[in-house]
């Protein structure tokens, strides 16, 4: 690949149709239906889908075609299809759900409100994973402009990824003869190191989600009457969540939610530790004063790719600060996420939390774990010689610097699904959710200059697939 001419095209796409593009994309809350239980009469999930297709339709793609597909009850998913002049499957992957609000966000910005601002597209969803099918896309226009000979192409773009692709294995069933048996599985929905190289992901973290719901009163009373008889359900919830994780170091103490480091991951790991140093915990919006876990960036590293981590990211039965009176409240829900290591066994882990919460509750409460997610975690295949190959020459070229290798601590249940499906195939995940661009959070930001690069590095790697060097 003539990797000037196709920077030039990816530029030109990116500046005259893209960007505009994603910023009608950010408007639409369509959020995942996980958060949007109402997502088929709101919308905004189908609009998100049209809004997509469109633009897709109108490239001038050799052989392209477009497909909405639905299964009744679903979220849809966005299929295409570009022939190949070899004789192989290339499968890309994205999602066009989000994340809901989240508060926090800064005076000027908003999740459904686009902003750009120094060089980054602000605003829900334009980074996690808005972006993936204009910039696969644009990867094949690049191909098709230089006469590149290449793979069949299959494009999926779901929309409940962000609820733990749950609709998913349905579809996978349904097109299975669509998407064939790929040797190559592209998944632009992953993070970066820096914005100064091409980051390919190892590994990915499951998961397993659910409510604690803990039960004390049937109503709520004077707190100066009851507390010293009646047990908070707040400290209950405390003492359940202590059998789960050590509250001083985070470690998670279940031996069976914990896995073995395969020695290639922490090598791998160790040279991204000397490539980032600081910049692993440094690229997180602390206050004034905070530290980070861990005591050197290896161990912060390992601890966010292969060790279990417990979040509590939601609670009910609370009431807002300024409404709180002198009241023992009778219940406390708490919203817990786990993040697993990549081995573990998701549905398993979810039935060994609910186990170890349900337990003999203290004070005879009534404790009850929900789960609501569960979820695999992934770990890659060993890099064939001519993919490490591909991805280091193209990161050399577009960015002058190699390709780096890490994991990831965030989920993404399609890579477990395909790796089951395909235990032959190649993988190349990788992504723009770099230092401080927040996925979920409030502020999230595309990093427009370096998703452009990343675009052509991708262009160049499906270009060296039709044609590896032994």
């Amino acid at each position: 690949m003539q990797f000037e001419q196709a920077n030039r095209l990816i530029d030109q796409l990116w500046t005259s149709s893209i960007t505009e593009e994603l910023v009608e994309y950010v408007k639409i809350p369509a959020k995942s239906p996980h958060f949007d239980a109402n997502w088929q009469a709101n919308g905004y999930i189908d609009e998100a889908t049209e809004h997509i297709a469109r633009w897709c339709r109108d490239q001038p793609i050799d052989g392209l075609e477009v497909e909405v597909v639905r299964i009744e009850g679903r979220t849809p998913v966005i299929v295409m299809e570009v022939p190949g002049s070899v004789d192989d499957t290339v499968l890309l992957y994205g999602h066009l759900d989000k994340q809901p609000e989240m508060t926090g966000w800064a005076e000027h910005l908003g999740p459904w409100k686009p902003v750009i601002e120094n060089n980054r597209l602000y605003g829900r969803g334009g980074a996690d994973d808005g972006y993936a099918a204009y910039a696969s896309l644009a990867a094949i226009r690049a191909l098709q402009e230089q006469k590149i000979a290449h793979a069949r192409f299959v494009l999926l773009i779901e929309a409940c990824e962000e609820s733990g692709s749950y609709d998913l294995p349905a579809y996978i069933e349904h097109l299975s003869d669509r998407i064939g048996s790929p040797s190559l599985v592209v998944c632009l929905d992953s993070g970066a190191g820096n914005y100064a190289q091409l980051w390919i992901t190892t590994s990915l973290r499951g998961m397993a989600a659910g409510t604690l719901s803990v039960d004390i009163l049937e109503e709520g009373v004077h707190s100066g009457a009851a507390s010293g008889i009646v047990p908070s359900s707040f400290r209950i919830a405390r003492q359940l969540i202590s059998r789960l994780e050590d509250e001083t170091t985070g470690q998670i103490l279940a031996e069976d939610l914990q896995a073995s480091i395969p020695a290639q991951r922490r090598e791998q790991l160790a040279q991204v530790a000397r490539e980032l140093g600081g910049g692993v915990h440094e690229a997180f919006p602390w206050v004034p004063g905070a530290s980070p876990m861990g005591s050197e960036p290896l161990e912060r590293l390992l601890n966010r790719n292969w060790r279990a981590a417990l979040s509590v990211t939601g609670a009910g039965g609370l009431p807002a600060i300024d409404s709180a009176g002198s009241v023992l409240r009778p219940g406390t829900q708490l919203k817990l996420s786990l993040r697993l290591p990549p081995t573990i066994d998701g549905k398993a882990a979810s039935a060994r939390v609910k186990q170890i919460l349900e337990a003999d509750p203290p004070y005879g409460a009534k404790v009850h774990f929900e789960p609501d997610q569960s979820a695999t975690g992934w770990n890659a295949p060993e890099v064939a010689d001519w993919l490490d190959r591909a991805c280091q020459d193209a990161s050399n070229a577009v960015f002058g610097k190699p390709a780096m290798y890490m994991g990831e601590g965030g989920t993404i249940p399609f890579m477990a699904m395909l790796g089951e499906s395909f235990p032959e195939a190649q993988f190349l995940i990788t992504g723009v959710l770099g230092p401080k661009s927040n996925a979920h959070g409030p502020n999230e930001f595309l990093h427009l200059a370096y998703v452009r690069k990343l675009n052509v590095v991708v262009a160049g790697v499906l270009a060296a697939h039709a044609r590896p060097v032994p």
